[in-house]
């Protein structure tokens, strides 16, 4: 989708743009792409206007193969179907950020099981595939569309991740929580290394944190770790889970680490206070940098620090996705600071 960033101003108040693209699981393919250097494809539908060729050319700027694209006609007004906006303006200070989605009728929300041959795909030796639940919330065949892929993936051997990324506004007219706890519960099934943030597992699994507040503002990690010992309990399908941990002190700065479980083993990254530039996308870069971790052949005591520091730099720049270089993210991992590099 076409992200529209007012800057330093508000979205009701605004007079220009500037326009990004982006999206949950976009961003985490250009993050592997642009700053750990490995090849990625991204499988969606696009209208073919001159929005969607605007589209086009960010993400090619991206160095994203768009071969799996689903090109669908325009037909002239967008009655049929359109292409996604998202207004999102950036917080400071005791002022949150603010998301406006304008995503009704898309093309890539009507797709529907079938229309993607997910076999011809991944039996061309796919790696790793990534979804989740922002895909899963866009229309009533999508799930359908992400269980498909899950499935077909694990047929030819491809490791699976899928970030719940809960968006009350995207589920408010699609039966609430409710629904998304039972399309996401399915979709949990089929995956590998399941990744969310410090609501996620509640939001869209049903599980408790205990001694959390609803505003999140102090998280014990020992709690996390209770919790996630009862979802690989529910689902021994999962080879690891990983989530952030952000305590928001203001919209500007945040505490920042990530968790995550592997064979048996819990590892958290190092715990950083943050001063946060824009803040969307942190999450998805924490995704790449952990599954570029693995891909790599670390260890998942590795992988946890290159994600936490990959979605670090991210929150430093402006967009959905990474501007972060890999020296950038190993300087980080290996204990570098802020000072400048001449």
């Amino acid at each position: 989708m076409i992200r529209m960033d007012p800057g330093d101003r508000r979205i009701h108040t605004t007079r220009q743009f500037t326009v990004w693209e982006g999206g949950g699981e976009y961003n985490v393919a250009r993050g592997l792409r642009r700053c750990f250097n490995l090849r990625t494809a991204h499988v969606t539908a696009i209208v073919d206007n001159q929005v969607g060729r605007l589209l086009e050319d960010l993400i090619l700027q991206g160095g994203v193969d768009m071969r799996y694209v689903k090109w669908v006609p325009f037909d002239g007004l967008g009655r049929a179907s359109r292409n996604g906006l998202n207004f999102t303006e950036a917080g400071f200070g005791c002022r949150g950020a603010v998301g406006c989605s304008d995503r009704g009728h898309t093309a890539v929300s009507q797709l529907k099981a079938g229309d993607i041959d997910w076999d011809a795909i991944f039996s061309k030796g796919v790696r790793w595939f990534h979804t989740g639940g922002i895909f899963a919330a866009l229309g009533q065949t999508t799930p359908d569309v992400c269980i498909e892929a899950l499935q077909s993936a694990k047929k030819y051997g491809t490791m699976t991740s899928f970030d719940l990324n809960y968006r009350p506004s995207l589920w408010k007219e699609f039966g609430g929580q409710a629904k998304a706890q039972e399309v996401n519960r399915k979709i949990a099934q089929y995956v590998d290394v399941m990744i969310g943030n410090e609501e996620d597992f509640t939001a869209c699994l049903g599980y408790k944190v205990e001694g959390t507040d609803e505003n999140l503002s102090a998280l014990d990690p020992s709690n996390f770790k209770k919790m996630i010992l009862e979802v690989v309990k529910d689902y021994p399908n999962m080879k690891a889970v990983g989530t952030t941990l952000r305590e928001a002190h203001s919209a500007s700065v945040n505490g920042w680490s990530a968790l995550v479980y592997c064979d048996g083993e819990f590892h958290q990254a190092k715990t950083r206070d943050l001063w946060i530039y824009d803040r969307v996308g942190g999450g998805d870069s924490f995704a790449s940098g952990l599954i570029y971790g693995f891909l790599a052949g670390k260890t998942a005591k590795e992988a946890v620090e290159w994600g936490a520091a990959h979605g670090s730099l991210a929150m430093t720049t402006p967009g959905d996705t990474s501007m972060a270089t890999l020296k950038e993210v190993e300087k980080l991992v290996g204990g570098g600071g802020a000072r400048v590099d001449r």
